[in-house]
């Protein structure tokens, strides 16, 4: 028989980085402040969810400048929307019982 939680992704069992994919996966390209400022964490709190999601290639990264400012933005990547797509169907199932 098939656990209720076996499709429930680990990556996302954490609250900042189901954060992270949520925002992500509603938006083109959000950049680091925004991130931050939305989830209202620190720099190192985020830096570490923002690299475990991209050891995963779950996230794309684009490194700019504005002017003379170094801007870091990210967007899910198509291996991230489908394991946030799988992951959200694990949740719904198993909360109608399926």
């Amino acid at each position: 028989m098939k656990s209720k939680i076996e499709n429930i992704n680990k990556a996302f069992e954490n609250r900042v980085r189901l954060g992270i994919m949520s925002i992500l996966v509603v938006n083109e390209w959000v950049d680091y402040k925004q991130l931050k400022k939305l989830l209202d964490v620190t720099d190192g709190n985020l830096a570490s969810h923002i690299a475990a999601l991209e050891k995963k290639e779950y996230i794309e990264i684009r490194k700019s400048f504005i002017g003379k400012k170094p801007n870091t933005s990210y967007r899910v990547s198509q291996t991230g929307k489908k394991a946030f797509g799988e992951h959200i169907n694990a949740l719904e199932n198993l909360l109608k019982g399926l």
